[in-house]
């Protein structure tokens, strides 16, 4: 059966059992008709998932796998923070009448930071032999619109900028041992400007070797809130595809994704949904495929992930959400 499944009504029946409920607290998130939307929570809890073994996808009910990975792209891949670019609609609550959800997301993967151990060997190493940087003369900057070029170099400063997806992948190449391979979308100076703060803010990539001689790719996601029946399995599966194509790209396997929420919680309008859905039947785990063909993180699509002998049970329609 799906260790998946076991996780998370693991993680469940522990939240409704042994947590603390916000009633009587003052919260933030309201329910459509405005009633305060209190939560059971626990904190700090941390779920492994080796995905040497299986794809976590739960089979309790289905999840999104085509609809989650089109959201994680349109933050990693696309670095995007505009709806417009986004094919579901997770996101339209927290959108302005452009369609952006402000400095949040795919807008922080987007930025440009200086580096100081990029050399043009590692560009080389991790881009291949003819890669040369984008040079910039002294007036130009570094505007928006070159959010897709993989580095550039600033003649005034002499130094390299990448954002942190490219970093990541430069590291991953470069120098895979290194213990500093993260990212955060948590930039206090610009939290004023974001329409929700990240709560899916942060992934440090390890890499260690197996009992081949491969290289093995694993990786940490940090959340600071997560709604459980909304989000949990979504937000696994997104980062699990994003381990696969990662790995992929830098010639590695997809090993270990450990999820560590700091602020677990179960709305108090979702109890009885979870209560009837961790008491169904569980099947085995899909079996995931990725596109063969593709090697390059910008390349892939929502269409190139595959789960086959996906057996669940009905889904959940109409969760009512919190804002």
């Amino acid at each position: 059966m799906s260790r998946a499944d076991d996780i998370f009504v693991d993680m469940c029946r522990e939240i409704i059992d042994t947590g603390m409920s916000s009633e009587g607290q003052k919260v933030r998130p309201r329910w459509e008709d405005g009633t305060p939307a209190h939560t059971i929570k626990k904190f700090g809890v941390v779920s492994r998932y080796d995905l040497r073994e299986e794809f976590p996808a739960l089979t309790l009910r289905r999840t999104a796998i085509k609809s989650a990975t089109n959201e994680l792209l349109w933050i990693w891949q696309k670095k995007s923070n505009n709806i417009h670019d986004l094919k579901a609609s997770v996101w339209d609550e927290w959108a302005d009448e452009e369609g952006t959800i402000g400095k949040a997301y795919g807008y922080q993967m987007a930025i440009k930071y200086p580096f100081s151990d990029i050399t043009e060997e590692g560009l080389r190493v991790a881009f291949g032999e003819d890669y040369k940087p984008l040079v910039l003369e002294a007036s130009k900057g570094i505007s928006s619109d070159l959010r897709m070029e993989k580095c550039i170099f600033d003649k005034e400063s002499g130094r390299y900028f990448m954002d942190q997806v490219d970093k990541v992948i430069y590291d991953l190449r470069v120098t895979p041992f290194s213990r500093r391979i993260l990212t955060s979308m948590y930039t206090f100076s610009d939290l004023s400007e974001m329409h929700l703060y990240p709560c899916a803010y942060s992934m440090t990539f390890n890499v260690t070797v197996d009992d081949q001689g491969d290289m093995v790719l694993n990786a940490i996601l940090n959340q600071r809130s997560q709604d459980i029946l909304a989000a949990n399995n979504w937000n696994v599966c997104q980062y699990s595809v994003l381990l696969h194509m990662l790995a992929r790209t830098v010639g590695m396997i997809p090993g270990e994704l450990v999820q560590v929420i700091s602020d677990a919680h179960i709305y108090d309008r979702h109890v009885p949904l979870v209560e009837e859905l961790i008491t169904r039947e569980r099947h085995p785990a899909p079996k995931f495929s990725l596109n063969p063909d593709k090697f390059d993180f910008y390349d892939f699509t929502e269409d190139d992930i595959t789960l086959t002998d996906y057996v669940t049970g009905e889904q959940i329609k109409n969760i009512p959400i919190a804002v």
